[in-house]
């Protein structure tokens, strides 16, 4: 079983960077909508008071550093560009281990063309790089782990191939697709729970007409937060593109019947690899609009 401390250093860093940078855009969104969200709850004017309305004040303040932060950070765009690097090593790494083209050669000259292409994707992302803040640097770029399994015999690697890496990835697919079509569902039925109660109170005005703390304002809010939340987080997009990737690498699955020697073999790990990194090029894509 190949684990997450057994890939390349570089994998390492830009794997944490990228989730660190998704978790601080996620805060932050979720900060400008906790800001409109008690903006919405001091509108109703609870109070008449200096205080009240400096506080009141506050908020919207504290909603614009937010908006500010994120704007001048970016933090998004250093999300998908460290996991484009991240998920770039890891297809080279397989593509070594299986001894697939490029590095279908000896060990040594093998060893030789891994380090090359990885400085090469070093370099392209130079500017990714100097925002990794988590210290991998020590390890090796080359693990013991990476070099067992490339010592397996062509049969051997073919099973912890396809064991480890494509099955591997197909259920990580089928889990992602059916996590964000019930996100989906349960986001909407949210939505619709704040528009149903927000309407009932507004017909409950003509039965209270002098009651004014109705919270009809801070449920819109919280009603198109839900919105802003499945747009930014695309679960509809993702659960159909996820599902297409999972058939799509079932197919892949089914051409290792005819794979019979050495060439073959690489072809059908080079041709995996392209389809895993296909998708993640067109996700990367996708969250660029």
């Amino acid at each position: 079983m190949m684990k997450h401390d057994d890939y390349p250093a570089l994998f390492l860093d830009a794997d944490n960077a990228s989730n660190m940078y998704q978790r601080t855009f996620l805060r932050l969104i979720r900060g400008e909508y906790a800001a409109l969200f008690f903006a919405a709850i001091f509108s109703m004017s609870f109070m008449n008071s200096i205080a009240y309305y400096v506080i009141y004040a506050g908020v919207f303040v504290v909603g614009l550093i937010v908006l500010i932060a994120r704007a001048q950070s970016k933090p998004e765009q250093w999300w998908y560009r460290c996991r484009a690097l991240a998920e770039s090593v890891k297809t080279l790494t397989w593509r070594y281990m299986m001894h697939a083209a490029p590095f279908d050669g000896p060990d040594t000259q093998a060893k030789v063309q891994f380090r090359d292409q990885l400085n090469a994707i070093f370099r392209e992302n130079m500017e990714t790089a100097r925002r990794i803040t988590d210290d991998w640097s020590g390890n090796d770029q080359i693990t013991r782990a990476m070099e067992v399994v490339r010592a397996k015999n062509r049969e051997d690697r073919m099973v912890y191939y396809l064991k480890n890496r494509v099955e591997d990835q197909r259920s990580w697919y089928r889990q992602k697709s059916k996590a964000n079509r019930n996100a989906s569902r349960s986001w909407v039925w949210a939505s619709g729970v704040c528009y149903v109660i927000a309407g009932s109170m507004a017909l409950s005005r003509i039965a209270l007409p002098n009651w004014q703390y109705w919270p009809i304002e801070p449920l819109i809010v919280v009603a198109a937060s839900i919105v802003g939340w499945m747009q930014i987080k695309k679960f509809n997009e993702l659960s159909a593109a996820y599902t297409v990737t999972a058939h799509e690498i079932g197919l892949i699955q089914a051409v290792t019947d005819d794979v019979g020697d050495d060439e073959q073999f690489s072809a059908f790990v080079n041709d995996s690899e392209k389809a895993f990194s296909r998708e993640h090029t067109l996700w990367l894509a996708r969250q660029s609009d």
